[in-house]
Formats: structure tokens, C-alpha cells, sequence
């Protein structure tokens, strides 16, 4: 492998604020430090083996879409470039190089925000059992994969550990305020809208993704990743068949190889071997370099 691989920050004279399943947060005063570690997760577990690469190739995507998608909504990334970084940072430059972003502090909101054109994942399992994806009712006969007649909001609650929960729109409403939830929905679809029409032109389907929000002084800020391998499902254009599951850019050769080896999906959690590290680490890249039209920056 060219890179090695951080699965841990630990930075001496910073505070750990939490460390999520990919990303290590700091607070370092104004701001905090987000780091996307190369930890990879699957079936709501932390691998023991990570991807090289992983965690540049989120932040760089992400701070490509930020950029692309900045007219329509403010977000919250303040800068990538270590070298611009506080001195406080300077230290620890060489581990956050390409793969940490400085961000505004916010209030993220208890939702995730869904967009779905295409039914596949929790929305398809959905589908076979009501009909509808939560509580919005889909057309009859429609197959694995199938584009939607449209775009669909589908907000999840955001669990601390185990699966996020898809809810109705409605009881997203309950939780944040219906004024709010029916200006995140515009939100959402508007960005999915933008994002399925660069993704197009690269010859990727996204057929979902999700996006998070925090606040800060009243003001709707985007936060977290955006429109990457780990959040989106991202499919080849020119592979698309309706009717099954499809190849993808993303860990499917993680999930593959866990379902393979017969893994119960309780600890302790399997290590990968080298050929589905290689693999999945090729997906991540040529998602990246498809995307953005950049190599990805050491």
C-alpha cells in the first residue's frame, strides 16, 4: 500500500471532544478540528483493519462539494489547508495533512436528511413490506434499483451507537420543529438535485445520500460529509440495471467479504485481508478522481 494508514489520532495539547466511527473531533477554541481517520465501519461495527486513503478522500470530496454546492446553502467549512491552520496545530501538521478540515462550531440538529431517487437499501426493504418509504407511497410494481418517479425526503434519527432509524416526515417535524423540517426538505432535494447532476456528467448515479445540519446564531449551516462514498450510495452509469442490487463505489467489498466468511456481526470484529483492502481502497479513489477531476492530494 502507498499510504499508511491512521486508524487513531491521539494529539498531545488538543482536546478530544468525541470520536465518532470515522472521525476524531478537537476543539480547538473558535472552532474544532475535524479528522477523517482511514477506520472503516460495517454493519454498524468498527473494523479491525482500515482502508488507506480513506479518510483524504472524504475530506477532500467533502470540501469539493462544499465548494460546488455553496451558493445554495451556507456550510460549515472554514479552511484544508494545514498550513493556514492555527499554530497550535502546526505540531501535529504532517497526521492532519489532506485528510482534516477547521470548521464552525455548531448546534447539529437531531435528524439526518435523506434524499432517495432510486430504491435500494432500507428504502427498498421498506417498499417490499408497505409499499411506501417512510409513509411516502411509491408506485406498485417498481424493482429493486428502479429511479423514482422523484426524488423522495426520507429524514432518519441519528443513533449514538447501532442503526439510524428512518422516520415519516411528520415525526421529523415532532422533533425539530414542522417549520424547520419543511426547510430542510428543500434543502436536501435541492442539494441532491445539484449533486445528481455533476455526478451525471462523470458518468455516477448517486442514488442516495444523506446530509447533516447544525445551527449557530439561528442560521442552517451544512455540517459533517458531504456526498461521499461513506454517505451516499454512488453507482456506475454505465453498469445500471434495474431489477437487483447494483455494483457500487463504496465498501460493498467489505460487506461482501463479511457475509462471505459467515460473520455474525457481533464482536469481536474480523480483520480484512489484503486483496478487499486493496480493492475497496481502489473504489474510494476512482469515486474520488471521477467526481472532482483531481488526484487526490497527498
Amino acid at each position: 500500500m502507498a499510504s499508511s494508514i491512521v486508524l487513531d489520532t491521539n494529539l498531545s495539547g488538543l482536546t478530544l471532544a468525541r470520536r465518532g466511527k470515522v472521525r476524531d473531533v478537537y476543539d480547538v477554541g473558535q472552532h474544532l478540528l475535524i479528522i477523517a481517520t482511514d477506520r472503516i465501519s460495517a454493519f454498524d461495527y468498527v473494523l479491525g483493519s482500515g482502508i488507506p486513503d480513506k479518510g483524504k478522500v472524504l475530506t477532500q470530496m467533502s470540501a469539493f462539494w462544499f465548494d460546488h454546492l455553496g451558493d445554495l446553502t451556507p456550510h460549515h467549512a472554514e479552511a484544508i489547508d494545514v498550513d493556514t491552520f492555527p499554530a497550535a496545530l502546526k505540531p501535529h501538521r504532517e497526521i492532519l495533512r489532506g485528510r482534516s478540515m477547521l470548521v464552525t462550531k455548531t448546534t447539529p440538529l437531531p435528524v439526518e436528511c435523506v434524499a432517495r431517487g432510486y430504491l435500494s437499501g432500507s428504502g427498498w426493504k421498506d417498499y417490499q413490506k408497505t409499499g411506501a418509504v417512510c409513509g411516502i407511497p411509491l408506485p406498485k410494481g417498481l424493482k429493486e434499483s428502479d429511479r423514482l418517479p422523484e426524488p423522495i425526503f426520507t429524514p432518519a434519527t441519528k443513533a449514538e451507537s447501532g442503526h439510524d432509524e428512518n422516520i415519516s416526515e411528520e415525526e421529523a417535524g415532532r422533533i425539530v420543529g414542522h417549520d424547520r423540517i419543511k426547510r430542510l426538505k428543500e434543502l436536501t432535494l435541492n442539494l441532491y438535485q445539484r449533486g445528481v447532476e455533476h455526478a451525471e456528467t462523470c458518468g455516477i448515479i448517486i442514488a442516495d445520500t444523506k446530509f447533516e445540519f447544525g445551527e449557530v446564531d439561528g442560521k442552517l449551516l451544512l455540517i459533517d460529509e458531504v456526498l461521499t462514498p461513506d454517505s451516499s450510495r454512488f453507482w456506475p452509469h454505465d453498469q445500471y440495471q434495474p431489477g437487483k442490487a447494483q455494483p457500487s463505489f463504496d465498501k460493498q467489498f467489505v460487506r461482501d467479504y463479511l457475509e462471505r466468511i459467515g460473520w455474525n456481526k457481533q464482536p469481536p470484529v474480523p480483520s480484512l485481508p489484503d486483496d478487499v483492502v486493496a480493492n475497496t481502497r481502489a473504489k474510494y479513489l476512482e469515486a474520488y478522481r471521477l467526481l472532482t477531476g483531481r488526484e487526490l492530494r497527498p
